[in-house]
């Protein structure tokens, strides 16, 4: 009998056990953004034009998560799968790879950060001071991007092995840093938006660091010889044949928010655009806080079902399914009621000292708010069964499966429904209707994937 816990304790305890730290530490992943935007927008006058600055670099912010996403859950998932297949090795080389694999996209993003932030915000913004600052932002963070591809990969080294406390730990730690920073560096140091851009820099390297330092003292399931820290392309394949799916998956994150704010850059009003642009960022921001809870709950799910799958232990891989479709559910209906309950005062979080005379009026970006998150909210419970299916489908490798349900929820069905409501004289209540209707048919599908997955994969579940 296997001694990992993930082998031996009672599903439903084990879910909520490693999840409840996941989703914590997921939680305070998207709240880096958050605290960056209401700290941005209450910085003096150029707060609104912040507001878009940050709305606008945020798509490359979720391109950076989601390669250290899309490289972690295909590293999660082969560790938990050869762990409980006893292929110690093999393990050991898995966890030399994803190291490698920092340095190789750091390279990356930091190239980008010195030649394209520029081009890009160019594309993003007619607005020269939104460009100068977005540029400015957007260099920082790639620029210095370590931290935040480096802990992408770094707790699934933990999360693998059932430490998801120490995941946790580490994140918190690098949130709290970030929260302290934002304050000390826009405030009395008064350095702007350069100030949120270094503040969530090293916020995310304390989370490195701490994770790597646990990583090295504590997984003794997994071991650290530097010896293994060279790439080897069958490992480095096998992690993308799992990862690149949950790449496309988190990428599609990015793309659906670039395409959106196209979208709503074709209406004719430059009042409303506006509006609704600043809106948008604040609500996608606090919308992720609510995904990457159902993620953190859905990544434990494919730790979980890919150990016991590895193992054919069956019955605890129906057990996982059950428990992790119901968790999910819980934790989406109580950040809906959340949000549905305190819409007012998290709205007015946003535009504290914003003035009425700024592109935006206050009144109007506090009252666009409340009425995204009481109309959005609404699809949270249907994005928390869809999103808890990914993750068990991604624990049995299925490649295909997940990324559909993601292109439906992200792409094929909201950018139609947008543009489509961007046609009528009520976009700005309508709009906000697009990622409801998108979950709902969403969820209906991603059940069915889930049947037929179960029949090719574990006969002997039945749903």
């Amino acid at each position: 009998m296997t001694e990992n816990k993930m082998g031996t304790k009672k599903i439903s305890r084990l879910i909520w056990s490693m999840g409840l730290p996941m989703i914590l530490s997921m939680v305070l992943q998207a709240l880096y953004n958050v605290v960056d935007t209401m700290f941005v927008i209450n910085m003096g006058e150029k707060g609104a034009l912040g507001n878009l600055a940050l709305s606008a670099a945020f798509p490359v912010q979720i391109l950076m998560i989601a390669i250290g996403v899309g490289s972690g859950v295909g590293i999660n998932a082969m560790l938990s799968k050869n762990l409980g297949e006893g292929n110690k090795k093999i393990v050991n080389k898995i966890a030399g790879n994803g190291i490698f694999l920092i340095g190789v996209f750091y390279v990356i993003f930091l190239l980008f950060g010195l030649f394209l932030a520029k081009p890009y915000m160019r594309l993003m913004s007619d607005n020269e001071t939104v460009v100068e600052m977005g540029t400015e932002y957007l260099m920082i963070c790639c620029c210095i991007s370590i931290g935040s591809i480096g802990f992408a990969i770094a707790e699934r080294f933990l999360m693998a092995t059932g430490k998801t406390l120490f995941s946790m730990i580490s994140q918190v730690a690098g949130a709290l840093t970030n929260i302290v920073l934002d304050y000390v560096f826009i405030y009395p140091l008064q350095m702007g938006i350069a100030g949120a851009a270094y503040a969530t820099v090293i916020g995310q390297i304390v989370s490195f660091l701490l994770a790597m330092i646990l990583h090295y003292t504590t997984n003794k399931e997994i071991d650290g010889n530097p010896k293994y820290i060279h790439p080897e392309w069958r490992i480095i394949k096998n992690i993308y044949k799992i990862g690149f799916p949950a790449f496309l998956m988190q990428g599609m994150l990015a793309l659906m928010m670039f395409g959106v704010l196209l979208i709503i850059g074709t209406i004719d009003d430059i009042y409303t655009v506006n509006l609704l642009s600043g809106s948008y960022g604040i609500y996608y921001k606090l919308m992720q806080t609510a995904l990457f809870a159902a993620f953190g709950l859905s990544n434990t799910l494919i730790s979980i079902t890919s150990y016991n799958y590895g193992m054919k232990e069956y019955t605890r891989v129906k057990e996982t399914i059950k428990y992790g479709i119901i968790s999910s559910l819980i934790v989406t209906a109580i950040l809906t009621i959340f949000y549905q309950v305190l819409a007012n005062p998290i709205s007015n979080l946003f535009a504290l000292t914003v003035e009425e005379s700024s592109i935006v009026a206050k009144s109007d970006i506090i009252k666009m708010c409340q009425l995204a998150l009481h109309i959005a909210t609404v699809g949270y419970i249907f994005m928390g069964f869809s999103v808890a299916i990914q993750g068990v489908l991604q624990g049995f490798n299925e490649v295909y499966s997940p990324l559909i349900i993601s292109a439906l929820r992200l792409i094929v069905l909201v950018l139609p429904i947008a543009f489509l409501f961007t046609l009528s004289s009520n976009v700005s209540t309508l709009i906000w209707w697009t990622f409801p209707i998108a979950e709902i048919i969403t969820a209906i599908v991603s059940h069915f994937l889930l049947k037929q997955s179960i029949k090719k994969n574990v006969v002997e579940v039945a749903i």
